[in-house]
């Protein structure tokens, strides 16, 4: 054995591979378990989905063997252009792609289809970790931000086009990687905040009190608070919160007092105490001349603006099925028998499973066939009733150790390429996880996005394995001269 292959084994994260390994074994195995029927005995039978799966796994095994055996500088090399392959597949899906299942992101060469949006993670991971990665590069300057940005956009777009919203979502990853590397915490507050307003918009919009539409006075008053609140971060000026909110009271039961006799629209209200605080921080950017009062000024108006734009975009630019199942998932509308199957029939099947679960190929929800995609987005089901709590929760542990293991490797890194990259891979990760577990259970919308390792499929196998084990070759060589 050479001295190379010989330093790359002695330098690999071997805790990582062996959690890997388990979780494609087990994936494969709950394949087996979700589409097992009983004229079909043979997990190893090509003709069956967990055959085809053995197929992916052998495969990504000499996929991730051959990423190992590649120089680790190419990947930071070629990150730019590995980048444009992947733009450049995005752009020809969304034109020869067939429609399947309302969606054209898949390109059919015979019995192979790949999904280009499933590599795009892997690819802008790279140029992300390129770009953050140089020694110039600060992501406090408006000009980097939006250069980054732009990389992170670009194929969220063009996700988009193919009506893969599930994929597109997934990206929101990047955020906290930006946020490890410096992105100030308004920013990943912002993007909370809004999915907030969004939420509350939507869930109350068809209630009225008392001549106040519920959703739009709810979004109001946080607007309103939590602009405020921003006061308390400076000391200077800390002491004016309590007269402000004396104000906030007195117009409050000034309003009351009319609401007994008038009944009238309250948010009107709180869009006059909400112009009375923006005036006060504009008195108090000319008094210290510091711009940190323009950016409250700015979240408190674009956030006002969100609001105000939400039924807009619920309404217009959303499709029906995806506003359906935004509905069901908020518990506007109860469809058991259209929108809300999948989920209510997860949630049965992993409620039936108690402590320990039926048995391995023993659950009834999954060998009657309740559960739709039940061995692809809604695996987890699968695990559930058959594992019952314990395995659910190993299952969740072991992704968990995975994910922790992802970032330790990742602080250990002299590089930034390498330190931000595999951040990246931590992220994505999570967003799998929290995403499809939340679906499966009902907290979170019906999009569409896979399980890692377990998800029957042959792009998303590769796409993690990748992802992966480009992370595990740079990390083996980390001690190499910078």
């Amino acid at each position: 054995m050479s001295y190379r292959k010989t330093k790359i084994k002695n330098s690999i994260d071997w805790l990582t591979v062996i959690i890997y390994l388990i979780l494609v074994i087990a994936g494969w195995f709950s394949i087996y378990a979700a589409t097992y029927n009983y004229d079909q005995m043979n997990i190893l039978d090509l003709s069956g989905r967990a055959g085809m799966q053995m197929i992916w796994i052998l495969s990504s095994f000499i996929i991730g063997l051959a990423l190992l055996l590649i120089e680790s500088d190419w990947y930071d090399i070629f990150a730019f252009w590995i980048y444009l392959l992947i733009i450049a597949l995005l752009i020809i899906t969304i034109f020869v792609a067939p429609d399947i299942k309302g969606s054209r992101s898949w390109l059919v060469m015979g019995p192979i289809r790949i999904q280009p949006a499933e590599f795009a993670k892997f690819a802008t991971a790279l140029i992300v970790a390129k770009v953050m990665g140089d020694y110039h590069f600060k992501i406090t300057k408006v000009q980097n931000l939006f250069t980054v940005l732009g990389f992170i956009f670009l194929p969220i777009a063009l996700i988009l086009l193919q009506k893969e919203t599930g994929s597109a979502l997934v990206f929101v990853a990047f955020a906290l990687v930006m946020y490890r590397e410096g992105m100030p915490g308004v920013v990943l507050f912002s993007g909370s905040f809004a999915v907030l307003l969004f939420v509350l918009a939507v869930r109350y919009s068809t209630e009225i009190w008392n001549a106040t539409p519920a959703g739009e006075f709810l979004g109001l008053i946080l607007i309103l608070f939590f602009t405020i609140g921003l006061l308390y971060n400076y000391p200077k000026v800390r002491r004016n919160v309590p007269y402000i909110l004396y104000v906030i009271l007195g117009v409050c039961a000034v309003a009351g007092i009319i609401s007994i006799f008038v009944s009238f629209n309250w948010c009107w209200v709180i869009l006059l105490l909400l112009a009375f605080t923006i005036l006060f921080f504009f008195f108090l950017f000319i008094k210290f001349r510091a711009s940190t009062y323009l950016w409250i000024i700015f979240f408190a108006i674009t956030s006002v603006g969100f609001l105000y734009s939400v039924d807009y975009v619920f309404d217009n630019l959303l499709e029906q099925h995806q506003k359906t199942r935004i509905e069901v998932t908020l518990g506007i509308i109860d469809d058991p028998s259209g929108a809300g199957y999948n989920v209510n029939q997860s949630k049965i099947a992993i409620g039936s499973g108690g402590l320990s679960g039926k048995g391995y190929m023993n659950g009834t929800q999954t060998k009657l066939k309740y559960v739709p995609e039940q061995d692809t987005d809604f695996i987890f089901c699968t695990i559930g009733e058959e594992k019952g709590f314990i395995g659910s929760v190993s299952v969740l542990v072991l992704f968990l150790i995975l994910i922790i293991r992802l970032i330790l490797l990742a602080e250990r890194q002299r590089s930034a390429f390498r330190r931000i990259y595999g951040y990246a891979v931590a992220s994505i990760f999570f967003v799998h996880l929290a995403v499809n577990i939340g679906m499966v259970i009902g907290i979170t919308p019906v999009i569409g996005i896979p399980l890692p390792f377990f998800s029957y499929g042959g792009s998303s196998l590769w796409a993690f394995t990748i992802l992966l084990f480009v992370f595990l070759r740079l990390d083996a060589s980390r001690g190499d001269r910078l």
